[in-house]
């Protein structure tokens, strides 16, 4: 069977494998679009709300696993420098400074800061005096 004069033209110069490619870009083109537009359009509701109180602090709850606590006390400044070391990953120490000297004031202050009850900080914390 002969093919038509044009046809034949266009299979030598070898456009039946050119020809498709646009059609295919084409497709893709509108595929990603409708993609992207679905994507876009979709509405982000988080169902974790972090609420603020009307000091702009954020209020959050995290329980630590508190592996020993070191309290400097310096007595000239009349304050107390309090590292917390932590067993977890994210957040391995802390530190705080409290306005007071005293034993007694320093573990209620850190069991505060805490949220730990006492007999638990005067288990892990020791302390160091400067002058």
């Amino acid at each position: 069977m002969a093919r038509p004069r044009w046809l034949q033209f266009l299979i030598n110069l070898g456009l039946e494998f050119w020809l498709p490619i646009p059609l295919i870009g084409l497709f893709f083109w509108l595929s990603t679009g409708l993609l992207t537009h679905q994507v876009l359009s979709y509405t982000y509701d988080p169902t974790a709300q972090i609420h603020a109180d009307s000091k702009h602090q954020i209020q959050f709850s995290v329980s630590l696993a508190v592996m020993s606590i070191e309290a400097v006390i310096q007595r000239k400044q009349k304050l107390t420098e309090v590292k917390v070391y932590t067993a977890d990953s994210l957040l391995k120490e802390m530190e705080f400074e409290f306005p007071v000297t005293e034993y007694a004031q320093i573990d209620a202050a850190i069991a505060q800061a805490l949220e730990l009850p006492i007999t638990a900080i005067k288990q892990l914390i020791r302390y160091r005096i400067e002058n």
